[in-house]
């Protein structure tokens, strides 16, 4: 017996299953490398291109299994195929399928610059490919440039550049409900943010009979660098200097640190005027602790270094309640140095996806954005303590001075962000420290249990952090 679509149609993409199953692990978007994938069975499909065309361009929604009984998940692929694809596209072949003409090869079609400019024409024209709708925003100039070139180096999604103009990013993971990075960006077109990069066009269908979003397309920050890297520089410069202050240093980051911290107050502020607030309750404060307990004892479960200070990081927690007057809003939720792009007229904030791990209802619940804040004040840790990480590894030596001035790093840049985020969303986060500091714990949380299971010699950074932030001393950032 054929396999069969939900709808009880033939599977187009039967004969592919098995070169799917072993091509899935070597895309860097797919974030279940190390577990073995036991099936794959096609959820939607449909054709793009018109018929008689080459490459033949399909759009399909895959269901993963996996050897280890986990919940089965969901993933967007764009596929070309035809007989013979041309020698430039070999390393994005995924396999053969049957047709009844011979095999045709199928392969990855953002590596196809045909497929990618198919797509920016489809969304320049406002056109409909059941189930399908390629829609421009109202009042944008049309991109008119060749195929584009993917973007290399990306992980939960993948992207196409149009020369120096624009970027279409194709969410891989597939989920139901308007995702967030195209929501949340609207709404700041709405309010005429500067510092987001302008919103051009969307690739929108449906699943389940649920909306569903499929890709959005957006002006490219060309000549920009991203936060994180700009930081390492500078982190790099202080550690080199044996006698020098970090605002000694030629790469000295805290004039960025504010210019960062002033890009994040304004989205909060824009956020808020195209979306409301309301308070922060006893209910709201309430279901936030429980969400930090329960991250916590998973933590706690599987990292001996969280067991043990699972009780005091709990009382942090059970302060939120205690906040005094504050308010809650939508906010970015997965915000950290490679999160902020610098381009020659300022700084940009990226991907308003959300926390990976959270569902989407979760990622679109109304919170503090001292959230925000909190995990920005992580990253800067993160910048200046990774570099010392990986040193002590190659040495097996602590170096007490080398961690003094990695802790003065991130000290001056912590409070050059917070000195420019209070200059323009009208709160400064160090005014409530119980409340920026269990969102910094809840944050160090989270970092230890990904470090244990993804990168186990980074998780010091975390731990440290958490140890600091349970002490006296560590808990004020004036």
């Amino acid at each position: 017996m054929s396999a069969l679509t939900p709808d009880g149609s033939p599977d187009p993409l039967a004969g592919l299953h098995d070169a799917l199953i072993a091509w899935l692990p070597t895309q860097r978007w797919f974030p279940a490398k190390g577990r073995q994938v036991a099936g794959v069975r096609t959820a939607s499909h449909s054709v793009i291109s018109r018929p008689g065309e080459t490459p033949t361009v399909e759009h399909a929604v895959i269901t993963v299994s996996f050897a280890d009984g986990a919940a089965e998940e969901r993933y967007q692929l764009v596929l070309g195929s035809q007989r013979q694809p041309p020698g430039d596209l070999e390393h994005a072949v995924i396999g053969r399928r049957p047709t009844d003409h011979g095999d045709d090869v199928v392969y990855d079609g953002l590596a196809d610059g045909r497929i990618s400019r198919l797509f920016l024409a489809l969304i320049t024209e406002n056109a409909t490919r059941e189930p399908l709708r390629f829609v421009a925003e109202p009042d944008t100039e049309p991109v008119i440039v060749g195929p584009g070139r993917p973007l290399q180096g990306e992980q939960s999604n993948s992207s196409v550049i149009y020369g120096e103009r624009a970027i279409l990013k194709l969410f891989r993971r597939a989920t139901t409900g308007l995702n967030p990075d195209l929501e949340l960006h609207r709404a700041l077109r709405r309010e005429g943010s500067a510092e987001v990069a302008p919103l051009l066009g969307a690739v929108e269908g449906s699943m389940d009979g649920e909306p569903m979003t499929v890709a959005m397309l957006q002006e490219y920050a060309a000549n920009s660098a991203d936060g994180w890297s700009m930081a390492l520089a500078s982190v790099r410069d202080l550690l080199a200097e044996a006698d020098l202050r970090a605002d000694e240093v030629g790469g000295d980051f805290a004039g960025e640190a504010h210019r960062i911290g002033k890009t994040v107050g304004a989205v909060h502020r824009e956020l808020a005027a195209a979306l409301g607030t309301r308070p922060l309750d006893a209910e709201v404060a309430t279901e936030i602790e429980a969400w930090m307990l329960e991250r916590l004892d998973r933590a706690a479960s599987a990292v001996e270094g969280v067991a043990e200070q699972r009780d005091a990081i709990a009382a942090v927690f059970h302060g939120v309640s205690d906040a005094g007057p504050t308010t809650i809003q939508r906010i970015h939720g997965d915000l950290h140095l490679g999160q902020e792009l610098r381009t020659p007229t300022g700084w940009l904030v990226i991907d308003f996806e959300g926390e990976p791990s959270k569902s989407l209802a979760d990622r679109v619940r109304p919170d503090s954005p001292l959230r925000d804040v909190a995990a920005m004040l992580r990253s800067f840790d993160y910048a200046a303590f990774h570099q010392l990480s990986e040193r002590e590894q190659a040495t097996d030596d602590p170096d007490p001075q080398l961690e003094r001035r990695a802790q003065e790093w991130a000290d001056r840049n912590r409070s050059a962000f917070c000195d420019g985020y209070a200059e323009v969303a009208g709160t400064d986060p160090r005014d409530t420290p119980e409340l920026l500091r269990a969102y910094e714990l809840d944050k160090a949380v989270y970092e230890v249990l990904y470090e244990t299971r993804n990168r186990p010699g980074w998780v010091s950074i975390p731990l440290r952090s958490m140890r600091r932030l349970l002490t006296p001393a560590g808990r004020s950032e004036r």
